[in-house]
Order: C-alpha cells, then structure tokens, then sequence
C-alpha cells in the first residue's frame, strides 16, 4: 500500500491560484509515476496532469495546459500541483495517483488519495 494524502484546496475567486500537495506517508513514492485526477460534480474523474519517476517528463490535459503545473519533489515523498488563472470549471474534487507509468487513464494507478475539494466562484 502506498497512502497518499491531498492539500491545499480551498476556494478561490476566479483568476486565483492554489498549490495542491500529495504526500505519502510510510513508504517511498520514487519510483512510482504519479498524477493528479478531478471530479467535477455530475461528471465523471478525468485526467488533469502526470509526472515521471524522474520528474523530468510531465503531461497534462488540454483543459488546463498553461495553467496547471504537476511536480514532484522526492525528498519531501510529495507531488505538487500548481493551479493559476483558475476558472469556475475547475471546480472539482482534485486526487493524486500513483502507478508503475504515466498514464493518462485511471487504470493506469494502483494507488489513489481521498481527494480535496476545489471551489472557483465567479
């Protein structure tokens, strides 16, 4: 098992940023790929952005290119998201995953967080 544990939500106004953070406890997360996914009300949990073991590799959805930022530190056994120019759509429950590779589909994470919750009012 590996537990994860999201941060950093909260709410916003639009065009405000948030920094999310996902942080394993009790086990390494270096040599695991890890993303982040949301689920925004009535919709079903989409791919936002993933990161390498390396971190030197990152991928992100279309929706949130130029504004959206997945990092990992390894020291700290955290992954990062960096959230700017925030619109309401981005209202969502926000999740961390880890996996044996990126990918950009949920089956591609063993293991997942409890998620945080993302509010961007008009």
């Amino acid at each position: 098992q590996v537990p994860l544990a999201e941060s950093g939500g909260g709410l916003v106004q639009a065009g405000g940023s948030l920094r999310l953070s996902c942080a394993a406890s009790g086990r390494s997360i270096a040599t695991y790929a890890l993303a982040w996914f949301r689920r925004a009300p009535g919709k079903d949990r989409e791919f936002v952005a993933a990161v390498s073991q390396s971190g030197l590799i990152t991928q992100g959805a279309d929706a949130v290119k130029g504004r959206f930022t997945i990092s990992r530190d390894s020291a700290q056994n955290t992954v990062y998201l960096q959230l700017v120019s925030l619109q309401p759509e981005d209202t969502a429950i926000y999740y961390c995953a880890a996996g044996p590779a990126m990918s950009t589909t949920q089956n591609g994470y063993n293991y997942w967080g409890q998620g945080t919750q993302v509010t961007v009012s008009s």
